[in-house]
């Protein structure tokens, strides 16, 4: 049986995430399935099939690691990564898959035996590291790293367009939409919510992590506005992450408590998805958007801006994509707030993606 390895930074409540795990949890079957993380105790470590292997550099999550040991970690990253992958990788494997952009792109990178390696892109890469000095540095050693993959595979067109247009290099490229296990997001859309949502009002939702990208402050502030017109919406936004006290500030200073709520991180979004009116998606760039896949699978009218997200509603009736400006989300969202959309019947299907992702590897090993 041959040896695959995947790497990601770790198995936290994320879209690249769900979507390793549901992967993994499929070529298991054909293959002998490891998942490298860098750090633990990521809460869909718990949805892994029980033989798929597991490694970690870092026992804990990166949000319980003190400042010292971040610096230390950023440090052995850079300048040993060497050490860390003889010490970690040192199996020999058929293939090893890179499924975030990163630090673990960064370190499988490493020169090795003559293991095939694939890199696996799920974001705007001319956005994703910011600006500044930094970003500059991180493209630098990234345009090397990259050099030194057999493969890259991107989730969108539009990915793959940025990437070649950020990385003029030479390496073979291919775009595979992410897959998703269909029956168990409608299996696990059927368990409880603890909200009930209201009847005569718009219920709009989104599953995010609370960081820039998700473009969740000038929703606040859209929101704050339209609420002063007399629309009768609420706000349910899914997620954890760094800008969540910022964001709570500035929905108490725009006096929308009671129709903009921050419901934290939660194992099971998908009965919220189900129950909601509209599934939101408002970011400033995105990779492709996998929580845009459920909630097709769910039958969700759609609301997003314009990104690379635009890919995942194509045929999508019951969808409406915003000009990615603040003015455009308002406008769109005035235009939706005042009605409800009845539901599409939608045949969601993507077996194919799968039966791509195992063509990759075969033609790999």
């Amino acid at each position: 049986m041959k040896k695959i390895l995947f790497g990601i930074t770790g198995l936290t409540l994320g879209g690249a995430e769900r979507v390793l795990v549901d992967i993994a949890n499929k070529l298991v079957d054909y293959y002998d399935i490891t998942i490298f993380t860098l750090y633990g105790e990521g809460e869909l470590e718990a949805s892994l099939d029980n033989r798929i292997k597991r490694k970690t550099v870092y026992s804990k999550k990166w949000q319980e690691i003190s400042k010292y040991e971040k610096i230390k970690i950023r440090l052995q990253l850079l300048f040993f990564k060497n050490k860390l992958y003889n010490k970690y990788l040192k199996e020999n494997y058929d293939i090893i898959i890179a499924f975030l952009e990163g630090p673990v792109t960064r370190l499988f990178a490493t020169k090795s035996r003559k293991t095939k390696k694939i890199a696996w892109v799920h974001n705007d890469i001319s956005q994703v590291f910011g600006k500044g000095f930094g970003a500059k540095l991180k493209k630098l050693i990234d345009k090397f790293c990259y050099k030194k993959y057999d493969k890259i595979i991107f989730v969108s067109n539009d990915n793959y367009e940025k990437f070649i247009k950020t990385y003029k290099i030479s390496t073979p490229k291919q775009i595979i939409y992410n897959y998703i296990d269909k029956e168990n997001v409608i299996k696990k859309a059927n368990e409880k919510i603890q909200i009930n949502f209201a009847n005569n009002k718009i219920n709009l939702i989104s599953v995010s992590r609370l960081v820039r990208q998700k473009g969740i402050d000038r929703w606040i502030r859209v929101h704050s506005k339209l609420k002063k017109e007399g629309s009768n919406h609420i706000v349910y936004i899914i997620g954890e992450g760094p800008l969540k006290e910022e964001l709570i500030k500035q929905i108490h200073e725009e006096n929308v408590q009671d129709s903009f709520f921050l419901l934290g991180k939660m194992d099971n979004p998908y009965p919220y998805i189900k129950h909601a009116d509209y599934f939101c998606l408002f970011s400033y760039f995105e990779g492709y958007g996998m929580v845009l896949e459920e909630a097709k699978i769910l039958d969700k009218p759609i609301l997003i801006t314009n990104t690379a997200a635009r890919e995942a509603v194509t045929n999508y009736e019951s969808s409406f994509i915003f000009d990615n400006t603040e003015e455009g989300l308002e406008s769109g969202l005035r235009k939706i707030v005042n009605k409800k959309e009845n539901n599409t019947k939608y045949v969601y299907e993507n077996k194919d993606r799968l039966k791509q992702v195992i063509n990759l590897l075969e033609e790999l090993s």
